[in-house]
């Protein structure tokens, strides 16, 4: 169950510190005692619905307030994918923080069987094979909700092709919680 107090607080913090960056003024940030604890965010930035940009860690290694301050201004700033964000545009972005679980190694047999024991909705996974490593969120099944086009997709993350398949690929699941602030207009 979502600790409402405790999304709040991230939330805050990830927008005030985008906000730093551009000389605004921080709103009051609630205190949280998980906040001091090592914790592993993804933090996600739309626009009318469309990614912005999208940065997280995939191990809880620094303290929860560290890592949201940190991810949102690597969101914000550092997604190669996108242009920085301008300061006109934090009034329409919209930030979203998820929460990790730790990540938990999957055994399976072969392709189809890794397929299988994926739970849509829920699982957010890491493929990981030749030194390289892709992640989905659990947040992607609302755009591939089939475990195959999932599963295609992330190899390709990855740097991988579609049909890309080796003995030495690894799988990590895990879990999160998340939080959104309202749709800004």
């Amino acid at each position: 169950m979502p600790d409402d107090a405790l999304g709040e607080a991230l939330l805050i913090r990830a927008r005030n510190a985008i906000a730093g960056e551009f000389g605004l003024p921080p709103r009051p940030e609630p205190d949280h005692p998980a906040l001091r604890a090592h914790g592993a965010t993804f933090v996600t930035l739309t626009q009318a619905g469309q990614l912005r940009g999208c940065i997280g860690s995939l191990e809880a290694w620094r303290p929860l307030e560290e890592d949201v301050r940190d991810n949102a201004i690597a969101a914000a700033f550092r997604d190669p994918r996108f242009l920085p964000l301008s300061p006109e545009e934090l009034a329409h972005t919209h930030i979203e923080v998820s929460l990790l679980t730790p990540a938990e190694p999957m055994a399976f047999r072969d392709e189809e069987d890794a397929i299988r024991q994926l739970r849509p909705h829920r699982d957010g996974m890491i493929f990981e094979c030749h030194g390289r490593r892709g992640t989905f969120l659990p947040q992607v099944w609302e755009s591939l909700p089939d475990r195959h086009d999932f599963f295609r997709h992330l190899k390709q993350k990855a740097g991988f092709s579609p049909g890309f398949w080796s003995p030495d690929v690894r799988l990590y699941r895990y879990e999160v919680q998340k939080w959104k602030e309202a749709e800004r207009p």
